[in-house]
């Protein structure tokens, strides 16, 4: 396995060489020379890099985190880990991203994505305006205990604002913050199941069902409750409210 798993690395790496040089392979006899080329070849390498890191630092950098693993805690609670695909979740998590998402994103793209494609800006100045809305985000989503963990860690001793403030230190201090929220959700979401578990188990053993398991008997009233009370609706409320919405 770990044979083929390096050859599908090495024939990728190949195949990103050759992309390069294809591209790029009138440059050499143009005026621009082999400085040129060679500096055209590093600039896509490090695109193609960064295109692999991107899905990562999208789901680090947003609220899908605390979205995603809310939802895994409400499929647990529920026991409807057969009833829900996880693709189904996954999807319905992107979407509330983008839907919570879009202020920030529509920063972005007036403050620096039009002005970058009108050639107003240039690419440092794009990146620069472009990642304040989304540390300003970021900050304010995260626990000042967090943040002052990495800032001890990395030895950060300059200003705590969401400007200030390096990605380096931020990213890990909201990932760990969002986790640590979406923990205390879950907790808040198993709390109603773990009740109706405990009513089933005490009535099946009173009967004396005990070689009955209680998780098959307390399914069909979980979902019962998640219909009346409209659980969804309830969980994506809270998820949204929870970033500062209205």
């Amino acid at each position: 396995m770990k044979k083929i798993f390096s050859r599908i690395i090495f024939i990728t790496f190949l195949i990103i060489i050759v992309v390069c040089f294809k591209v790029n392979a009138s440059t050499i006899f143009s005026n621009e020379g082999m400085e040129g080329f060679i500096n055209k070849n590093i600039e896509l390498m490090i695109f193609l890099t960064l295109l692999t890191v991107l899905p990562m630092l999208i789901i680090m950098t947003t609220s899908f985190t605390r979205i995603v693993v809310t939802f895994a805690f409400l499929k647990n609670a529920s026991g409807l880990q057969n009833a829900v695909p996880s693709v189904v979740l996954i999807g319905l998590s992107i979407m509330l991203t983008f839907f919570i998402m879009f202020p920030v994103g529509q920063r972005i793209n007036n403050e620096a994505i039009v002005p970058y494609i009108n050639k107003e800006i240039s690419t440092k100045e794009a990146y620069d305006k472009g990642v304040i809305p989304l540390k300003e985000f970021m900050f304010t989503q995260t626990r000042k205990d967090d943040l002052d963990l990495f800032i001890e860690l990395s030895k950060y001793e300059g200003e705590v604002t969401a400007i200030a403030v390096p990605m380096t230190t931020l990213m890990p201090a909201f990932a760990l913050s969002e986790i640590k929220t979406s923990f205390q959700i879950g907790f808040l979401i198993f709390i109603p199941f773990l009740v109706i578990d405990m009513v089933i188990a005490s009535i099946l053993m009173a009967m004396g069902m005990m070689m009955v398991s209680p998780a098959i008997i307390s399914l069909p009233f979980k979902i019962l409750l998640i219909v009346l009370v409209d659980g969804w609706k309830l969980v994506i409320k809270s998820i949204f409210l929870s970033f500062g919405g209205v």
